[in-house]
């Protein structure tokens, strides 16, 4: 990690589980001739398996091998080096993208998503494992050139595609989309529940930016969209990565004009408001469930609410 990250100033939600990272990505080494034949002719050099989405977790860790311990795949993209202060450190790590899982590296039940595993990891290990996933996604869906239809080829170790065709280049792309907590006079919460999940699953709102259109404005528009509530002074708290399959989730809070809340019924089944004492209740009664750990979504609730939804609301608060 470089030095301006290191003393990066948080935003308001602080450092979000998806969003740690301690690891150098090394871009101007991604041009550098040959690089990933290099790498893997070296057993210095650390490989992150991942196959549909998981990776294999040994002792509360990603667990590297050396490229002699795995048959080369098709598909590698270098993912950096390790910082400074670990016990490898500058250790050059390559994704190696398979199939399927292999049980000779780990056990398959130790093959698991980043959802599932990522506050127990550490920084280093959380960043590797979601830039793995994105870039292994965007692999995944890009394929073909979009101009010609004929299929790419990998460069600049593993971070573009060229058409052999036509030689145009093309990059990992990343979908911006906003998600916000509404809150009204009276210091309630607005959560929804999407047509897509469980009746009983409620969260804050959301939706991607559209081209030509500020991330204050989307905020405007999806709220307005999907409740029909007007809200002013969309305030920004803090940015997340959800490569799920590439979205960068842009959090904001926004204060409610109106509070006569109708569902679209296209995304949102229902809407309600929530008091910090009722959202306790229904949650520790199991009557709704709220977005997971992991998610943005849960610390814009938990700023709101102000501290654990484990926690009474009189002790969460300040």
């Amino acid at each position: 990690m470089t030095d301006s990250l290191r003393t990066l100033v948080l935003p308001p939600l602080g450092s979000l589980p998806l969003s740690r990272a301690d690891s150098d990505r090394d871009g101007d080494a991604r041009t550098t001739e040959n690089l990933l034949d290099t790498l893997w002719g070296s057993d210095e050099t650390g490989v992150l398996p991942f196959a549909r989405g998981k990776a294999p977790v040994v002792g509360g860790g990603l667990r590297l091998v050396a490229p002699s311990e795995v048959e080369r795949p098709e598909l590698l993209v270098y993912l950096g080096r390790i910082n400074e202060g670990a016990t490898d450190a500058g250790r050059q790590v390559v994704l190696a993208v398979f199939e399927a899982e292999d049980a000779a590296l780990a056990p398959v039940d130790q093959w698991v998503g980043i959802r599932e595993i990522a506050a127990s990891l550490d920084a280093r290990d959380t960043g590797l494992f979601v830039q793995g996933a994105a870039i292994a996604n965007w692999h995944a869906t890009h394929t073909h050139c979009p101009r010609c239809g004929t299929v790419t080829e990998v460069r600049a170790a593993g971070w573009v595609r060229q058409c052999p065709r036509d030689d145009s280049e093309h990059y990992p792309r990343t979908d911006p989309a906003i998600i916000v907590s509404v809150v009204d006079d009276d210091d309630r919460l607005l959560l929804g529940s999407a047509v897509a999940w469980p009746e009983d699953r409620f969260s804050t709102l959301a939706g991607f930016v559209e081209p030509g259109e500020s991330l204050e404005a989307a905020v405007i528009r999806e709220v307005g969209e999907e409740s029909g509530i007007e809200i002013e002074s969309p305030q920004y708290l803090g940015s997340q990565p959800w490569p799920f399959p590439a979205s960068l989730m842009l959090g904001f809070t926004a204060r409610a004009l109106t509070t006569d809340a109708v569902p679209d019924r296209e995304e949102m089944r229902s809407l309600r408001w929530f008091t910090r004492e009722q959202l306790f209740a229904e949650v520790r009664d199991e009557k709704i469930a709220v977005a997971g750990g992991v998610s943005i979504a849960r610390a814009l609730i938990e700023r709101w609410y102000g501290g654990p939804l484990d926690e009474e609301p009189s002790e969460a608060r300040p």
